[in-house]
Protein backbone atom coordinates (compact mmCIF):
# COMPACT_ATOMS: atom_id res chain seq x y z
CA UNK A 1 0.00 0.00 0.00
CA UNK A 2 0.80 3.38 -0.75
CA UNK A 3 2.78 5.59 1.77
CA UNK A 4 2.16 8.86 1.73
CA UNK A 5 3.88 11.71 3.99
CA UNK A 6 0.94 13.42 5.96
CA UNK A 7 0.90 16.93 6.96
CA UNK A 8 1.59 17.10 10.95
CA UNK A 9 -2.09 17.50 12.29
CA UNK A 10 -3.43 14.94 10.42
CA UNK A 11 -0.58 12.31 11.74
CA UNK A 12 -1.64 13.91 14.86
CA UNK A 13 -4.75 11.59 15.17
CA UNK A 14 -2.92 8.38 13.22
CA UNK A 15 -0.09 6.78 15.13
CA UNK A 16 1.29 3.69 13.37
CA UNK A 17 0.60 0.34 15.01
CA UNK A 18 0.38 -3.24 13.93
CA UNK A 19 -1.21 -6.68 15.12
CA UNK A 20 -0.85 -10.04 13.51
CA UNK A 21 -4.41 -12.50 13.41
CA UNK A 22 -3.56 -15.77 15.50
CA UNK A 23 -4.72 -19.18 13.83
CA UNK A 24 -7.84 -20.27 15.32
CA UNK A 25 -8.02 -23.81 17.41
CA UNK A 26 -10.69 -26.00 16.40
CA UNK A 27 -12.30 -27.94 18.58
CA UNK A 28 -10.20 -31.08 18.44
CA UNK A 29 -7.27 -28.66 19.52
CA UNK A 30 -5.71 -29.39 15.80
CA UNK A 31 -4.41 -26.17 14.95
CA UNK A 32 -5.56 -24.52 11.16
CA UNK A 33 -3.37 -24.12 8.64
CA UNK A 34 -2.06 -20.87 8.27
CA UNK A 35 -2.71 -18.60 5.81
CA UNK A 36 -0.60 -17.83 3.03
CA UNK A 37 1.17 -14.46 3.17
CA UNK A 38 1.41 -12.44 -0.02
CA UNK A 39 1.91 -8.97 -1.17
CA UNK A 40 4.72 -7.95 1.18
CA UNK A 41 4.31 -5.54 4.09
CA UNK A 42 0.78 -4.13 4.01
CA UNK A 43 0.69 -1.07 6.68
CA UNK A 44 -2.62 -1.35 9.16
CA UNK A 45 -4.37 -3.58 6.46
CA UNK A 46 -5.43 -5.75 9.74
CA UNK A 47 -7.51 -2.71 10.15
CA UNK A 48 -9.77 -4.57 7.83
CA UNK A 49 -11.33 -7.03 10.84
CA UNK A 50 -12.19 -4.46 13.08
CA UNK A 51 -16.22 -4.21 13.04
CA UNK A 52 -16.11 -6.62 10.28
CA UNK A 53 -20.20 -7.72 9.97
CA UNK A 54 -21.30 -10.82 10.51
CA UNK A 55 -23.30 -11.13 7.30
CA UNK A 56 -21.70 -9.26 4.09
CA UNK A 57 -23.02 -8.15 1.13
CA UNK A 58 -21.92 -7.82 -2.24
CA UNK A 59 -22.88 -3.74 -2.59
CA UNK A 60 -22.63 -1.71 0.63
CA UNK A 61 -23.00 2.43 1.07
CA UNK A 62 -20.09 3.89 2.78
CA UNK A 63 -21.18 7.44 3.24
CA UNK A 64 -23.60 8.13 6.04
CA UNK A 65 -27.11 9.89 5.40
CA UNK A 66 -25.98 13.56 5.01
CA UNK A 67 -22.39 12.78 4.86
CA UNK A 68 -21.05 16.26 2.75
CA UNK A 69 -19.51 15.78 -0.91
CA UNK A 70 -20.11 14.53 -4.00
CA UNK A 71 -21.97 11.09 -4.25
CA UNK A 72 -19.84 8.51 -5.98
CA UNK A 73 -20.88 5.01 -7.32
CA UNK A 74 -18.41 2.34 -8.22
CA UNK A 75 -18.53 -0.99 -9.58
CA UNK A 76 -17.05 -3.70 -10.96
CA UNK A 77 -16.23 -7.81 -11.17
CA UNK A 78 -13.35 -9.36 -9.17
CA UNK A 79 -11.68 -12.16 -11.44
CA UNK A 80 -9.10 -15.16 -10.81
CA UNK A 81 -6.22 -14.90 -11.55
CA UNK A 82 -6.89 -16.17 -14.85
CA UNK A 83 -8.85 -12.68 -15.70
CA UNK A 84 -11.81 -14.64 -16.94
CA UNK A 85 -13.43 -16.65 -13.95
CA UNK A 86 -15.43 -14.05 -11.22
CA UNK A 87 -14.10 -15.19 -7.86
CA UNK A 88 -16.80 -15.84 -5.34
CA UNK A 89 -16.27 -15.13 -1.42
CA UNK A 90 -14.03 -12.59 -1.72
CA UNK A 91 -14.04 -10.09 0.39
CA UNK A 92 -13.18 -6.17 -0.63
CA UNK A 93 -12.36 -3.68 2.32
CA UNK A 94 -11.97 0.00 1.28
CA UNK A 95 -11.17 3.17 3.16
CA UNK A 96 -11.06 7.01 1.95
CA UNK A 97 -10.91 10.61 3.29
CA UNK A 98 -13.81 13.28 3.79
CA UNK A 99 -14.63 15.99 1.34
CA UNK A 100 -11.70 17.50 3.41
CA UNK A 101 -9.21 15.39 2.92
CA UNK A 102 -9.28 13.89 6.44
CA UNK A 103 -10.05 10.29 7.68
CA UNK A 104 -12.60 11.77 10.04
CA UNK A 105 -14.55 10.70 13.39
CA UNK A 106 -12.85 6.72 12.94
CA UNK A 107 -14.64 4.84 15.88
CA UNK A 108 -13.01 1.20 15.46
CA UNK A 109 -11.71 -0.41 17.95
CA UNK A 110 -8.02 -0.88 17.48
CA UNK A 111 -5.70 1.94 16.34
CA UNK A 112 -5.41 1.18 12.95
CA UNK A 113 -8.96 1.20 12.74
CA UNK A 114 -9.22 4.53 14.00
CA UNK A 115 -6.66 5.38 11.37
CA UNK A 116 -8.97 4.39 8.56
CA UNK A 117 -11.65 7.02 9.27
CA UNK A 118 -15.55 6.42 9.45
CA UNK A 119 -15.62 6.18 5.94
CA UNK A 120 -14.70 2.86 5.54
CA UNK A 121 -17.04 -0.43 4.84
CA UNK A 122 -16.84 -4.19 3.24
CA UNK A 123 -18.27 -6.29 -0.02
CA UNK A 124 -18.19 -9.72 -0.21
CA UNK A 125 -18.66 -11.34 -3.76
CA UNK A 126 -21.36 -14.05 -5.02
CA UNK A 127 -20.95 -16.08 -7.63
CA UNK A 128 -20.71 -13.66 -10.13
CA UNK A 129 -17.92 -11.92 -8.55
CA UNK A 130 -19.61 -8.17 -8.61
CA UNK A 131 -19.16 -5.87 -5.83
CA UNK A 132 -20.62 -2.02 -5.87
CA UNK A 133 -20.12 1.08 -3.54
CA UNK A 134 -22.18 4.30 -2.50
CA UNK A 135 -19.97 7.09 -1.14
CA UNK A 136 -18.49 10.56 -1.61
CA UNK A 137 -15.60 10.96 -3.65
CA UNK A 138 -12.79 11.59 -1.43
CA UNK A 139 -10.38 15.22 -1.65
CA UNK A 140 -6.54 14.91 -1.45
CA UNK A 141 -5.04 15.83 1.95
CA UNK A 142 -5.10 19.04 3.34
CA UNK A 143 -2.34 21.38 1.33
CA UNK A 144 -0.80 18.41 -0.68
CA UNK A 145 -0.79 17.42 -3.80
CA UNK A 146 -1.06 13.50 -3.25
CA UNK A 147 -4.29 12.53 -5.63
CA UNK A 148 -7.82 11.43 -4.61
CA UNK A 149 -7.16 8.28 -3.36
CA UNK A 150 -9.71 5.26 -2.12
CA UNK A 151 -7.67 2.57 -0.40
CA UNK A 152 -8.38 -0.91 -0.70
CA UNK A 153 -7.67 -4.07 0.58
CA UNK A 154 -8.68 -7.77 -0.51
CA UNK A 155 -8.89 -10.97 1.76
CA UNK A 156 -9.04 -14.69 -0.12
CA UNK A 157 -9.64 -17.75 2.08
CA UNK A 158 -6.82 -19.09 2.94
CA UNK A 159 -4.69 -16.51 2.04
CA UNK A 160 -3.46 -12.87 4.56
CA UNK A 161 -4.88 -10.12 3.38
CA UNK A 162 -3.11 -8.08 1.00
CA UNK A 163 -3.49 -4.51 -0.53
CA UNK A 164 -3.99 -3.73 -4.42
CA UNK A 165 -3.79 -0.34 -6.26
CA UNK A 166 -5.64 2.49 -4.81
CA UNK A 167 -8.76 3.57 -7.16
CA UNK A 168 -7.74 6.83 -8.23
CA UNK A 169 -9.34 9.11 -10.37
CA UNK A 170 -8.27 9.98 -14.35
CA UNK A 171 -9.90 13.63 -14.13
CA UNK A 172 -7.58 14.13 -11.08
CA UNK A 173 -5.36 17.48 -11.75
CA UNK A 174 -2.58 15.50 -9.33
CA UNK A 175 -2.52 12.56 -11.02
CA UNK A 176 0.42 13.51 -13.28
CA UNK A 177 1.57 11.43 -16.01
CA UNK A 178 4.94 10.72 -13.82
CA UNK A 179 2.56 8.99 -11.55
CA UNK A 180 0.40 7.14 -13.98
CA UNK A 181 4.16 5.37 -14.99
CA UNK A 182 4.79 4.33 -11.46
CA UNK A 183 1.85 2.84 -10.86
CA UNK A 184 2.13 -0.92 -9.99
CA UNK A 185 -1.23 -1.86 -11.35
CA UNK A 186 -1.66 -4.79 -8.52
CA UNK A 187 -4.88 -6.41 -9.32
CA UNK A 188 -4.83 -4.78 -12.80
CA UNK A 189 -5.42 -0.83 -13.00
CA UNK A 190 -6.96 1.18 -10.35
CA UNK A 191 -7.81 4.74 -12.33
CA UNK A 192 -11.12 4.96 -12.53
CA UNK A 193 -12.71 6.99 -15.41
CA UNK A 194 -15.82 8.90 -13.53
CA UNK A 195 -18.73 10.27 -15.48
CA UNK A 196 -21.32 12.58 -13.53
CA UNK A 197 -25.22 10.95 -14.16
CA UNK A 198 -28.19 13.27 -14.91
CA UNK A 199 -28.51 13.12 -11.01
CA UNK A 200 -25.33 14.46 -10.31
CA UNK A 201 -23.86 10.99 -9.07
CA UNK A 202 -20.42 10.37 -10.30
CA UNK A 203 -20.33 6.85 -11.69
CA UNK A 204 -16.98 4.67 -12.22
CA UNK A 205 -15.98 0.99 -13.06
CA UNK A 206 -12.76 -0.94 -12.24
CA UNK A 207 -12.68 -4.64 -12.66
CA UNK A 208 -10.42 -6.61 -10.50
CA UNK A 209 -8.03 -9.71 -11.22
CA UNK A 210 -6.60 -11.50 -8.02
CA UNK A 211 -3.07 -11.73 -7.12
CA UNK A 212 -1.86 -9.73 -10.65
CA UNK A 213 1.08 -8.15 -10.48
CA UNK A 214 1.26 -9.07 -6.39
CA UNK A 215 4.36 -10.55 -5.03
CA UNK A 216 4.45 -13.73 -3.85
CA UNK A 217 1.02 -15.24 -5.25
Amino acid sequence: MKTYLLPAFILFSISPTSCQEKPSVKETGARAAPERRVGGSCECCEAWRDGLPEQLSWQTTISPEGEPGEPLEVSGTIYRKDGKTPAAGVILYVYHTDREGRYSRGAGATECARRHGLLRSWMKTGADGRYRFRTIRPASYPQSTIEQHIHAIIKEAGMGEYWIDDFVFDDDPFLTAALRNRLAERGGSGILRPLKNQQGVWLAERDIVLGKNVPGY
